[in-house]
């Protein structure tokens, strides 16, 4: 990837309400682009529940928002073997089509056998929308809008396939280039690029 996280406010900031995590074409730390990452590691660390977040993407080759979890204490080993998790995550050449990915040891993409689904929504970077996912101990499901897009039943066969009974912490981050991202090429004159999210809701599951 080409960016350069900071901890700038011209990279990061709130106002009209809203978050907005910006990736600009400046050079910084020996990167082209500069953008931040936002991390809820020890601060906001999650087992189960439901995860909302209410956002807008940025457009323009070479970018590639995401709204996504990672394992907190990284239990099962490191990645894949820990899980990940991917709310939502958009890259600017194929705009609109919104993706919903789990990763484990046993699938991910370095073996073509990750577990994702795809949706296209025609205003994503015009309007706001809803991208949610529902973690329980039996499965975890993806939904765009309400609608369910994504499923990962668990099938009880240990860790290599669902490492997602451990807690996991929230990111949000809109990177520049890299293997998907920049898979065809990087416009530089379409930067600042902005995702804008709205809000981030986590709900608790309830113990039946």
């Amino acid at each position: 990837e080409l960016q350069y996280y900071t901890d700038r406010r011209t990279n990061a900031s709130v106002d009209n309400g809203t978050l907005k995590i910006t990736a600009r074409k400046e050079s910084t730390e020996n990167r082209e682009y500069s953008s931040a990452r936002l991390i809820t590691k020890n601060k906001g660390d999650f087992m189960y529940g439901r995860f909302v977040f209410r956002a807008k993407v940025p457009t323009g080759k070479g970018t590639w928002p995401a709204i996504w979890m990672l394992p907190t204490d990284w239990a099962y080993g490191g990645w894949p073997k820990s899980g990940e998790i991917d709310v939502m995550e958009h890259v600017g050449y194929d705009q609109n089509n919104v993706h919903i990915t789990v990763h484990t040891e046993a699938y991910n993409h370095s073996k073509n056998t990750q577990k994702g689904k795809s949706k296209v929504v025609e205003t994503a970077s015009t309007d706001f929308h809803l991208y949610r996912v529902d973690w329980t101990p039996y499965a975890i499901r993806g939904y765009i809008d309400n609608i369910p897009v994504f499923e990962l039943i668990n099938e009880g066969k240990g860790s290599d396939y669902w490492p997602f009974d451990k807690r996991f912490h929230l990111l949000m981050n809109v990177a520049v280039g890299g293997n998907w991202g920049g898979a065809q090429g990087v416009d530089p004159s379409v930067y600042p690029q902005t995702m804008e999210v709205d809000y981030v809701r986590v709900y608790k599951m309830i113990q039946k």
